[in-house]
């Protein structure tokens, strides 16, 4: 295999990486123990050979580019496998170390992943976590992730999927709204009601509400004047204060229910469920602290 890669260059991408972690060239020089001058020409190098700007520099700070924040995503996750591979190949790789990058919705990363991590950096004190909760989809490739969660299999074939539960639905409301509102005694009474809509990011479309009737699952496009996007917990807040009707998962909130801040209705009808997904590409090796983290998740979450 001829080469592609001089010493001198994955020298200057490991500047290019700690650089733009810490976003200054002399606290860079500082941390590898060289010059400024040093990690600047390091980047100076990096920009002529791909023949683009990676940093936006001014007087006071450094910025990456767009092409600058791609190019260091899959730098630092490169550099992260070859550490990877030396420690297993030196027999080092006994206990997870390193940066373990996940992708996942905000109201599961909020209510079911997050009360977890101390318990896993307990065991593995040495893995460092960096959590991204967003509900739109992430590329594996260009963003640098190990792992995401989703709510849906993906299409994409190159990606393991591992179903880790399913989280039932609930249609919930307060008990002011409830107090002034009409008939609610089957999922078609909705179409009289003021019921706060979520758009899924993916689709740009409102979620349908789902039901169990007669042993079927049937889906109800329902109306309202609220509208969130992005953060379906905006949706329960909205139903807190009253505003409407909202369908959502159980785990958000549960303790809402518990203390009569939200009423749960068209309870003959429930039962209902959307499955949560951990995904990561097929194909790449999976490191100590991936695989001790997914194994984790699915003792804990999977069913």
């Amino acid at each position: 295999m001829q080469r592609q890669f001089e010493d001198l260059l994955l020298g200057s991408i490991e500047l290019f990486c700690l650089a733009a972690e810490l976003e200054s060239f002399t606290v860079a020089a500082n941390a590898a123990g060289v010059t400024p001058a040093a990690v600047s020409r390091s980047v100076a190098r990096l920009e002529k050979r791909l023949g683009a700007q990676l940093f936006v520099r001014t007087t006071r700070q450094i910025r990456l580019t767009d092409l600058g924040r791609r190019y260091f995503e899959q730098c630092r996750s490169a550099l992260s496998q070859l550490a990877d591979a030396e420690r297993e190949a030196t027999g080092q790789q006994t206990t997870p170390a390193g940066v373990l990058r996940l992708s996942m919705p905000t109201p599961y990363g909020h209510y079911r992943v997050l009360p977890l991590i101390s318990e896993f950096r307990a065991r593995y004190p040495e893995v460092t976590l960096e959590m991204h909760l967003s509900n739109r989809n992430i590329d594996f490739a260009d963003e640098g992730f190990d792992l995401a969660i989703r709510g849906r299999a993906p299409r994409d074939s190159g990606l393991i999927a591992r179903k880790l539960e399913d989280s039932e639905l609930v249609v919930v409301a307060s008990p002011a709204y409830l107090i002034a509102a009409g008939k609610l005694e089957t999922p078609d009474d909705l179409l009289n009601h003021e019921c706060v809509q979520f758009e899924l990011p993916s689709t740009g479309r409102n979620i349908p509400w789902q039901f169990n009737q007669d042993g079927d699952t049937i889906e109800i496009t329902t109306r309202g004047g609220y509208g969130s996007s992005g953060d379906a917990l905006g949706g329960v807040t909205l139903a807190r204060h009253g505003a409407g009707i909202f369908q959502t998962y159980r785990f958000i909130v549960q303790q809402d229910l518990a203390d009569g801040t939200l009423s749960e209705v068209l309870t003959p009808y429930g039962g209902c469920s959307r499955p949560f997904i951990l995904l990561y590409p097929h194909g790449r090796h999976l490191s100590s602290r991936v695989r001790s983290f997914v194994d984790f998740l699915m003792e804990k979450l999977g069913e």
